[in-house]
């Protein structure tokens, strides 16, 4: 065998197991701008890079039916906000603000760009602030079974009372609560699973949290964003795609019939089927 065959085999065989660690599924930290530590996990490789921001008293495992799917073709991002899943807790004021830089910090970390952000719930405030602290990075936003009036403001009042019953018991008031995001047609087992998780957290965080994303005015955020912004919803509550669209124009929407608030996890087949067309509007500027 000659030395040019055999160094010949030795660089395919390097650019190979490089190829493999970067398609890898890897779990890695980042510091927060607070220097809490955000974990986060990264798997798959290929443009637009999807990083998936979970809802309020979740974690990433919630995306774990598109991770396998998405990051075929794509780099995969799931991160977990500051207080939830693996990552640090040591935090006393708990917005959606410093939750963006959370995202923020992830997204820096990695040096990502191209990157479609993808936020469900709460987690759909939380995009719009990181995608504010990096506007060069981001080419879109899509939220899930949230943005349903972008322009809508909760008066204090109204933020108080909702929130005294969280207050008394926050883990059987979360359960009941989370329990009737679903509708009578939910597989039981699911909801009785999503509800014990979320039940289950801290109350600090989930209170904060809570306050900050009802307080939160995704409308101030968006006015130094010049990204098209998708939404995947339930019919279980009404979207004002008008108000929606006063704020972003680009703004488009796509209802999934009969479902709840965690479609992603409750109909993955057609959820992520519907995912993949707003990925794929975005990156086509439809």
């Amino acid at each position: 065998m000659s030395r040019s065959f055999t160094t010949a085999a030795c660089l395919l065989a390097a650019v190979f197991f490089a190829e493999s660690c970067r398609r890898a599924p890897r779990d890695l930290t980042a510091l927060s701008a607070d220097g809490v530590t955000i974990s986060y996990h990264v798997e798959g490789r290929g443009d637009p890079i999807l990083v998936f921001v979970h809802c309020w008293s979740c974690d990433r495992s919630y995306w774990s039916a598109q991770v396998p799917v998405f990051s075929k073709t794509h780099q995969v991002v799931t991160v977990d906000l500051a207080g939830h899943g693996a990552s640090g807790a040591d935090r006393k004021a708990w917005t959606i603000e410093a939750f963006g830089a959370d995202v923020a910090a992830v997204l820096n970390e990695e040096n990502l760009k191209k990157v479609i952000l993808i936020g469900h719930s709460m987690g759909g405030n939380v995009v719009i602030e990181a995608a504010r602290l990096c506007p060069d990075r981001i080419i879109g936003i899509i939220g899930v079974d949230t943005f349903q009036d972008l322009a809508q403001a909760i008066s204090p009042d109204q933020i108080e009372g909702f929130l005294a019953d969280f207050r008394t018991n926050f883990a059987g008031r979360t359960e009941e609560f989370i329990r009737a995001m679903f509708p009578p047609s939910a597989d039981p087992a699911l909801v009785a699973r999503i509800a014990k998780d979320m039940a289950s957290g801290p109350p600090n965080v989930g209170l904060g949290a809570l306050e900050s994303s009802w307080r939160h005015s995704p409308a101030d955020a968006l006015k130094s964003l010049r990204v098209p912004i998708k939404g995947i919803n339930s019919d279980m509550w009404p979207v004002n795609v008008e108000s929606n669209r006063s704020l972003v124009p680009r703004y488009g929407l796509k209802v999934m019939k009969g479902g709840g608030h965690f479609i992603q996890m409750e109909d993955p087949a057609t959820f992520n089927r519907l995912l993949q067309e707003s990925i794929e509007e975005i990156v086509t500027g439809k």
